[in-house]
């Protein structure tokens, strides 16, 4: 339990906050726009007994409204990775996270020992018009969050509450929607055959965010690449099936050792 206990505690150093536990090479989680650091927890508390675990938290909700923007929160990891004097880094990510990690690598191919992608955009997803919760009742909220996954029951009450409480807020609301923007319009399919390093794509085959299509298309366009999918995941298999998760990403990640 002492790895997890250290997990919750969020350091706060200049402009980052950020969890971090466990030694040895890195592995840097990127979370999704709806997705707190809780949604790694699982893989956490399994990585950080052989890896240092460090999640960044984006600063979605608290850069200038007009620069809540994906290269923005893409510079936030430069500067963070340089921030923490990181040489190398295994960088996941998941959603959004998933479409900056892989302008990261894009970026720093020197500083990637791998990547790892799951339910990420960059190619396509659905219209936010379709798949953003407009504001309304609790119920509606939480049925909107229920269709993110295969089984409705990964949606805890904790999860939809601050689904709820984002898309009530007008100040956040706002900020979702161009961070979504900026990501729709930062489409990378013409960059994706450049990436050359050992490239890991676990996707859920009931994603309806970015569908099970989205995988195999950046499976055909990075040369060095993996699918594997998951037949009982929706939009997040980490949290979806956790142990699945990560017995596949240990295999892959002791590959490259």
């Amino acid at each position: 339990m002492h790895e997890n206990t250290q997990m919750t505690q969020i350091k706060e150093e200049g402009k980052f906050k950020y969890q971090e536990s466990g030694e040895g090479e890195v592995l840097l989680l990127l979370h999704g726009l709806f997705g707190g650091l809780s949604n790694f927890h699982k893989l956490t508390s399994f990585f950080n007994k052989e890896m240092k675990v460090v999640l960044p938290i984006l600063p979605i909700f608290e850069l200038p409204r007009r620069e809540a923007t994906i290269g923005n929160l893409l510079q936030h990891i430069h500067d963070f990775v340089e921030f923490k004097g990181f040489e190398k880094v295994h960088i996941l990510g998941n959603s959004l996270g998933g479409h900056i990690s892989l302008l990261y690598t894009l970026d720093r191919p020197d500083k990637i020992k791998s990547l790892t992608l799951t339910g990420s955009s960059g190619l396509y997803e659905s219209a936010f018009g379709s798949s953003f919760p407009r504001r309304g009742s609790y119920e509606y909220i939480k049925q909107k969050t229920e269709e993110t996954f295969f089984d409705p029951a990964t949606a805890t009450k904790e999860l939809v509450d601050e689904v709820f409480e984002t898309v009530n807020n007008v100040d956040k609301a706002i900020r979702v929607v161009t961070t979504a923007k900026s990501a729709i319009r930062h489409n990378i399919e013409d960059r994706l055959h450049q990436i050359e390093a050992p490239t890991l794509l676990i996707w859920g085959v009931h994603d309806t965010v970015t569908p099970f299509e989205v995988g195999k298309a950046f499976n055909k366009h990075i040369k060095n690449s993996e699918l594997v999918a998951f037949d009982k995941s929706g939009h997040a298999p980490m949290m979806e099936e956790p142990e699945r998760f990560n017995e596949i990403l240990h295999t892959f990640l002791n590959k490259l050792k």
